[in-house]
């Protein structure tokens, strides 16, 4: 991926790429776009191996969905981690996206292999869009922030197991999630059952990633109670993820200045 270049401007605009990536779980394996107009490849072993470089580029990820709580986990990360004006760290954007397998019609939800390749296409660019204006809205605090930004898109079905799929891939040490389950965050047991995505992400995360739970613009702690909701902060105004034959696909947004 791609620096998104000098923050002076604060309007931004969300281009989709249309290339695909693959990332192969093999060492030295390089992730190039599979399509020969590619911008841009990354390399996941040389990314991780310069995290560890003193002068490497620190990276935040934050999961971020329709629920407010995505905002308000946005919010939190950007005035605990980005609040010092480090222009060198970047703030990756993760979203979940379902699978689309049907697609609606004057005769009902059919399955997208029924209909023509017209009617497809111009759900799926609905689709599109809509992801596009979700994610802006995200994009611009951010830009207002002057914080490098960019955005993953993970088309799953099972959010929690896509962003810890995700985890070990691209060595992610800081995430951030947002939740408004009121229950509190209990300590990681592996018999218990999850209550929530947050919960499940916490829970399974690996010890090498730092997870971030936050509800109501505060941070929750192991067996802290629900705290009461506090004004939004002033701050406030995709990969596609397919496991075949040992890969992992994802698309990206990328934003413009």
């Amino acid at each position: 991926m791609m620096s998104t270049g000098n923050w002076t401007d604060p309007v931004s605009e969300i281009e989709e790429e249309e290339e695909k990536f693959s990332i192969k779980f093999k060492e030295e394996e390089t992730i190039e776009s599979e399509s020969e107009s590619s911008l841009f490849s990354f390399d996941v072993n040389n990314m991780n191996m310069t995290k560890g470089n003193g002068n490497a580029e620190e990276s935040v990820y934050v999961a971020v969905g329709k629920s407010d709580s995505s905002m308000d986990a946005l919010c939190w990360t950007l005035s605990h981690f980005f609040n010092n004006n480090n222009t060198s760290s970047i703030l990756y954007l993760i979203h979940v996206f379902p699978h689309i397998r049907y697609i609606p019609s004057p005769l009902g939800m059919l399955p997208k292999s029924q209909v023509s390749p017209i009617q497809l296409e111009t759900y799926m660019s609905q689709e599109r869009d809509k992801r596009r204006q979700l994610l802006q809205k995200f994009i611009d605090i951010c830009s207002a922030s002057k914080v490098k930004v960019e955005t993953m898109l993970i088309e799953s079905d099972m959010v929690a197991k896509a962003v810890l799929d995700l985890i070990p891939i691209l060595n992610i040490t800081k995430l951030v999630v947002g939740t408004t389950n009121p229950n509190p965050i209990p300590r990681k047991v592996k018999s218990r059952k999850c209550s929530g995505i947050a919960d499940e992400i916490f829970q399974n995360a690996p010890i090498t990633c730092e997870v971030k739970v936050v509800r109501g613009g505060k941070e929750l702690t192991i067996g802290s109670p629900s705290p009461s909701p506090s004004p939004s902060p002033s701050l406030r105004p995709n990969l596609q993820h397919n496991f075949k034959d040992n890969s992992f696909s994802c698309m990206c947004f990328r934003p413009k200045f």
